[in-house]
């Protein structure tokens, strides 16, 4: 039998003095109780209550395991409790692995309002672009870009959809002229991410359907954040993700391009290990990224349908006036978090 039922069983006949009243409260049949008793008598090698025909007492050997049982019933009792409020309520460390840009754009304000929420909760931020497993690294929910993954034990949802805009600076077009349709990138200097060396083939979708384009590879970075300096430095056109320029666009420092003109979008989504005994913790954090995201004003919007902050002329004066920021204070700039939003292994890493 088991021993822990047996255990419980021997508390509540020496607090009632009874197998017959412990069998009615454990609702449990007289046999089975006395069962649990005399296996467990067996198994230490001593007799624990002396029965009588009147009334049950203890032996030494029994009043000095009672003692000691019942201590390992309540501190049992106690873990069970504080486990089942862990899971009801949210406390402890949350662990949280998202793509290194989206992270520094458009995570720390959701992270900020959370913990402001839960004080008893302590995100832990990991910013990897790499292949992450969440449940062999132990993290509690992922932040997925433009990735796919099918997994049983591995659950995702959406959390709202990014946009690719062809942008360049004003003063870069007012030198270099500006691209209209999608083959005129060929003319032009392109800044990609070093899986797109040689030439990665871009789809666009116009008045006339599919247009295919290669463009010309001119400086190559590993992180889309680099690539957004090289372009507000107007060293070329550059295609970014709308979480990383929103600002840029709106004040006019980057203009999108090819307006008439939209690539696929970029799917945005959040990965937790199974929803089986889920932690409130992280619960209410899903639930809080995505009440966070469907506010108003940070959803992203496809820059194809934002007016320009200004014309390009008009622009040039503010943009030509950057070239006078050195490379830290921009970074610095990037830095600063935005309200713009945008198989057990994942990737936490992102193209984009």
């Amino acid at each position: 039998m088991n021993q822990l039922q047996s255990m419980r069983v021997f508390v509540k006949v020496a607090d009632l003095g009874s197998f017959v009243g412990a069998a009615g409260a454990l609702d449990l049949s007289t046999a089975v109780v006395t069962r649990h008793v005399a296996d467990l008598e067996a198994r230490l090698g001593t007799r624990l209550l002396n029965r009588t025909t009147r009334r049950l007492s203890l032996t030494e050997s029994g009043t000095t395991y009672l003692e000691r049982v019942r201590h390992i019933l309540d501190d049992l009792e106690g873990v069970e409790q504080m486990v089942v409020a862990r899971n009801h309520e949210p406390v402890g460390t949350l662990r949280i692995v998202a793509p290194v840009v989206f992270g520094l754009h458009s995570l720390a304000p959701v992270v900020q309002s959370y913990a402001a929420r839960y004080p008893d909760v302590v995100p832990d931020v990991t910013l990897a672009d790499r292949h992450v497993d969440l449940v062999e690294e132990g993290f509690d929910v992922g932040i997925l870009v433009a990735r796919h993954m099918r997994s049983a034990s591995i659950v995702t949802r959406r959390l709202t959809t990014g946009y690719l805009t062809v942008c360049a600076t004003p003063a870069y077009l007012a030198q270099h002229g500006t691209p209209t349709r999608p083959e005129h990138l060929l003319s032009h200097p392109c800044l990609s991410r070093p899986a797109e060396q040689g030439g990665e083939e871009r789809v666009f979708t116009g008045p006339n359907g599919e247009v295919r384009v290669r463009p010309t590879n001119a400086i190559v970075a590993n992180n889309t954040e680099m690539l957004r300096q090289f372009a507000l430095l107007g060293m070329g056109v550059a295609i970014l993700p709308s979480y990383l320029i929103g600002r840029d666009l709106a004040s006019g420092r980057l203009v999108p391009l090819l307006r008439d003109y939209r690539l696929p979008q970029i799917e945005i989504t959040i990965a937790y290990p199974s929803r089986l005994h889920l932690p409130a913790k992280v619960r209410t954090f899903i639930d809080h990224l995505v009440e966070y995201f469907q506010q108003p004003g940070r959803q992203a919007r496809d820059p194809r349908t934002v007016a320009p902050a200004r014309s390009v002329t008009e622009s040039t004066k503010v943009v030509a006036d950057m070239d006078d920021l050195s490379l830290p204070e921009l970074a610095a700039d990037a830095a600063r978090p935005s309200h713009k939003s945008a198989r057990s292994r994942i990737a936490a890493s992102s193209p984009f």
